[in-house]
């Protein structure tokens, strides 16, 4: 690999760093009607910066291999993943590379949500029930809509 490519990668423990100070794994459960239990899981991982810090972030799509970079709000961009298989991905990457924070709390039950819906937990009253409790205690959220919803699937 020529110098000017190893100077574009980003090393694991500053990923590691960045995303221990300014990185966010979020699981939103949202009302879908169309779906067999009328609620979807939507995991996401989600990095926020200045616009003028775009290509850090363009850089992170190339630490994971997969992502994107969308507009956040105003004048902030976001390195975002979505999608199992693209999250799968970034679980493997902080497994192998353990966060440094409290963050890595978060990321353990984020971990295991992704574990469940890998294994189709999603797609069961008890499963999304489970996945709730465990969203509900990530990042001090609030009461997910879903946990407090009359329309519950049970």
């Amino acid at each position: 690999m020529g110098a000017d490519n190893q100077q574009e990668r980003l090393d694991a423990s500053w990923v590691v760093g960045f995303v221990d100070g300014e990185g966010c794994f979020r699981v939103s459960i949202n009302r879908q009607p169309a779906m067999s239990l009328r609620w979807q899981v939507l995991p996401e991982f989600r990095v926020v910066q200045h616009e003028r810090d775009e290509r850090v972030l363009q850089k992170l799509t190339g630490v994971f291999g997969c992502g994107s970079v969308v507009r956040n709000h105003g004048n902030r961009k976001e390195f975002r993943v979505r999608g199992l298989q693209n999250l799968t991905r970034v679980v493997d990457f902080f497994r192998k590379h353990p966060l440094q924070t409290t963050k890595q709390k978060n990321f353990e039950q984020f971990a295991q949500i992704i574990e469940l819906m890998q294994e189709g937990q999603h797609g069961t009253r008890d499963g999304i029930d489970t996945i709730a409790h465990i969203a509900w205690n990530m990042n001090r959220q609030l009461k997910p809509r879903y946990l407090e919803s009359s329309e519950t699937i049970r």
